[in-house]
C-alpha cells in the first residue's frame, strides 16, 4: 500500500471525464484535501506541471488535466471553440468536486472564461493569461500560422506563435523571424527524459489555441461576472504584452490579488526539466488556495 501511495505521489493517478461532446479529457490526481484543477497552457501538456502538483499534494488533491490534442485526452473538432474547453472543464470539475482553478497562459484565458460562468469556482489564480487587448492582431496570427502548418512548416509556426506572443526573453521575441525559425527547428523535436510532447507534436494545436485566443481577446470586459476570489500572478522577466495582459484583466477585477514575482517568466509554472521554478509558484497557491 505504501509503494503505491508513494508512487501516486510520482507520477499521479490517472483518470478521465467525458466532455459534452464525448470526448475523452483525462488527467492524472496527486495529493488529498480540496481540489485543485490546473489547467496548462500553450505548447506544454499536464505532465509539464508534475513538480506543481507535488508540491501541492501535501494540503490538496491536485487534477492535472491534458487539454485536447494531448496524451490522455481526444482530439481537437474542427468546430472547437472556447466553449468546447469550458465544457472540458465541467466535465472535470463534476467529476471531482473540486472548487479551485489555475491557470495558466491559454489555459488563464480559458479558467476566466470558466469563472465566469461556473459558481462552482470559487477561488482562481492566474499566470500571465495569453489575451489581447484586440482580435485583429491575433486573427493575423492565426492566419499566419494556418499558412505555416498548410505548408508543414512547423518551425515558422513555432516561431510565429513565440514571438507574436512574446513568450520568451527580450532577445528571442526580437530575432529576425528567419533566425528564430532556424533556432525552433532544432529545437522543435527534443524533450527531457519522461512523458512530455515535442513542440513539432504539439504544433497543430495552434491553430485552436490561436483562435481561441481571437475568439476572446478584446472581451476583458465579460470577466467581470467573476464571483470567485482572484490572484493574478505574472513573472518580472515577462515580456510587458503578458504584463500588459495581467493588467488588463486586473481593470475588469479590481478586487483580485495581483502580484509580480521576481525572477520569473512564463515557463515558471512547468518543470524545473523546461525552464520552470515550480517551488516559487506553489509557495504564492498554498497561500491563496489555503
Amino acid at each position: 500500500m505504501m509503494e503505491k501511495d508513494e508512487d501516486e505521489l510520482k507520477h499521479g493517478f490517472i483518470d478521465q471525464a467525458i466532455s459534452k461532446d464525448g470526448t475523452t479529457i483525462g488527467y492524472r490526481q496527486f495529493g488529498r484535501g480540496p481540489g485543485i484543477l490546473v489547467i496548462h497552457g500553450s505548447m506544454s501538456s499536464g505532465y509539464n506541471h508534475i513538480e506543481l502538483a507535488r508540491f501541492l499534494a501535501g494540503t490538496f488533491t491536485v487534477y492535472l488535466m491534458d487539454r485536447r490534442g494531448r496524451g490522455l485526452s481526444g482530439p481537437y473538432k474542427q468546430n472547437h471553440t472556447i466553449q468546447t474547453d469550458i465544457e472540458d472543464v465541467i466535465a472535470i470539475l463534476q467529476k471531482t468536486g473540486a472548487m479551485y482553478v489555475f491557470g495558466v497562459s491559454v489555459g488563464g484565458l480559458i479558467a476566466l472564461q470558466a469563472a465566469s460562468q461556473l459558481s462552482q469556482i470559487k477561488k482562481l489564480a492566474i499566470y500571465e493569461p495569453l489575451i489581447f487587448d484586440d482580435q485583429a492582431t491575433p486573427k493575423a496570427m492565426v492566419a499566419e500560422l494556418d499558412r505555416q502548418l498548410d505548408n508543414d512548416d512547423i518551425a515558422g509556426a513555432l516561431s510565429t506563435a513565440m514571438q507574436k506572443a512574446q513568450l520568451g526573453s527580450p532577445f528571442m521575441n526580437n530575432l529576425p523571424h528567419w533566425l528564430m525559425r532556424f533556432m525552433s527547428k532544432g529545437m522543435m523535436n527534443w524533450v527531457p527524459a519522461g512523458e512530455y510532447a515535442s513542440f513539432k507534436d504539439l504544433a497543430p494545436c495552434l491553430h485552436y489555441e490561436g483562435k481561441v485566443i481571437a475568439e476572446k481577446s478584446g472581451q476583458q470586459a465579460s470577466f467581470s461576472s467573476i464571483k470567485a476570489d482572484v490572484l493574478l500572478l505574472g513573472g518580472s522577466k515577462s515580456s510587458q504584452f503578458l504584463k500588459d495582459a495581467v493588467i488588463g484583466v486586473a481593470h475588469v477585477l479590481p478586487s483580485a490579488q495581483r502580484k509580480e514575482l521576481i525572477g520569473l517568466d512564463h515557463s515558471s509554472p512547468w518543470n524545473k526539466a523546461v525552464r520552470g521554478k515550480p517551488a516559487l509558484i506553489a509557495q504564492e497557491l498554498l497561500a491563496f488556495f489555503a
